[in-house]
């Protein structure tokens, strides 16, 4: 097995509504009061205050990297208005993992907008990727010395989030699904408009090109990347259904240092679409498929529709509340990653979704972290998952 090179990532993510708290200015934090059936963030797990344990957990165990995000609503609550002191805080951040020893991979959007934003049309407003990049212009203050920058999270799945929005507002649905978990099976979400799609490409190479006149970081986007494989007979569906989920943003990733993947499980397609992954005893907290190998899957197909672009895992793992569970999943699904390498796909790091257990998105039930939180007191317990992760990245290999 080949061993990659020093300075591969080994790490942890996090996103910042989903461990923050009290994010009062976003579009979440309103959606969480007015949709029946969701739980609350309220205050996440304050990791807001309480981020230098939660690196520090993280190096201690020995790992070498952490992907956290920046808050547009924090940043700019007030259309062009930019807060010093958020913007001051997530230097802190930056500065407290490189005094850890830990690589920042900071995201500068991860689902969520200021409310201004998304009650102002959102992506679909004529002026919205002028108000990106004035975001993005205000938070190179801060990030001329991070060596990793993601501009935008899965913006296939935010694709879904604003086609359903807008689908909502016409009265087409009445129904929002969230991501990672509705009903009892794992849903098939539906298609991204491809129009959403290119206002995100857009979006991001406005992003990419600012960031790389005022930083040195290396800059990219992370996209979901589920794994499809199609039934006998239907490639030519699994090509259709995976341009307009996927390989538009994976395209749009040719010209970046990397690209992020972010996998899970897989699904089939057959000549109808994507099959749900039905009931079964396996299947994960969000209704998934306990699917390790669908890591190797995505890379693959990740690095041949960049034109082979850098890889970096930005998320894979496993909502569970067993944590063996959790080290068979992630053994497994390196095996995989460690596979890819070996046929020569550039993999630059492994990050695990997530750092801590938090809020997914309308639900508190699936738990993704190497560190269980108590939501009343805040504690922090690492789990096995952590220490035993922390060893492959001291040995450099699964």
């Amino acid at each position: 097995m080949t061993r990659p090179a020093p300075d591969f990532l080994w790490g942890a993510s996090t996103a910042p509504h989903q461990i923050e708290g009290n994010n009062v200015n976003s579009d979440w934090w309103v959606r969480e009061q007015h949709r029946p059936g969701m739980e609350l963030s309220g205050d996440a797990v304050d990791s807001y205050h309480r981020y230098p344990e939660d690196m520090r957990l993280l190096a201690d165990a020995g790992l070498n990297a952490y992907r956290f995000g920046i808050e547009w609503a924090r940043v700019e609550p007030i259309e062009g208005h930019f807060s010093r002191a958020e913007l001051a805080h997530y230097r802190r951040m930056i500065d407290t993992a490189l005094g850890l020893g830990l690589t920042p991979v900071v995201t500068l959007h991860h689902f969520t907008h200021p409310r201004w934003f998304a009650e102002d049309d959102g992506w679909l407003h004529e002026r919205a990727i002028d108000r990106f990049r004035a975001y993005i212009e205000a938070t190179t203050a801060i990030l001329d010395d991070v060596p990793w920058i993601c501009t935008v999270n899965e913006p296939n799945m935010l694709a879904i989030m604003t086609t359903m929005s807008r689908a909502a507002r016409t009265g087409d649905t009445k129904k929002w699904l969230s991501p990672t978990v509705e009903g009892v099976a794992r849903p098939v979400l539906p298609n991204p408009d491809p129009e959403i799609g290119r206002l995100l490409v857009e979006a991001h190479h406005a992003a990419r090109e600012i960031l790389k006149q005022h930083t040195d970081a290396r800059v990219g986007w992370t996209v979901a990347c589920q794994a499809l494989t199609a039934t006998p007979g239907n490639e030519a569906k699994l090509r259709e259904l995976r341009y307009v989920r996927e390989d538009l943003y994976l395209e749009a990733a040719r010209d970046d240092d990397f690209v992020g993947v972010q996998s899970y499980s897989s699904q089939a397609v057959d000549e109808n679409g994507i099959l749900p992954h039905p009931v079964s005893p396996d299947s994960t907290l969000t209704g998934a498929a306990y699917r390790p190998d669908a890591l190797g899957i995505a890379v693959r197909h990740a690095w041949k529709t960049t034109d082979n672009t850098p890889v970096l895992i930005t998320e894979n793992g496993i909502a569970t509340a067993d944590d063996s569970r959790r080290i068979a999943y992630t053994s497994e699904a390196l095996r995989h990653l460690f596979e890819t390498i070996d046929e020569g796909v550039d993999v630059r790091g492994y990050l695990h979704w997530s750092a801590l257990d938090n809020f997914e998105w309308g639900h508190w039930e699936p738990t993704f972290g190497l560190v269980a939180v108590d939501r009343e007191t805040f504690e922090r317990h690492p789990k096995p998952s952590l220490r035993w992760l922390g060893d492959v990245a001291r040995r450099g290999r699964p």
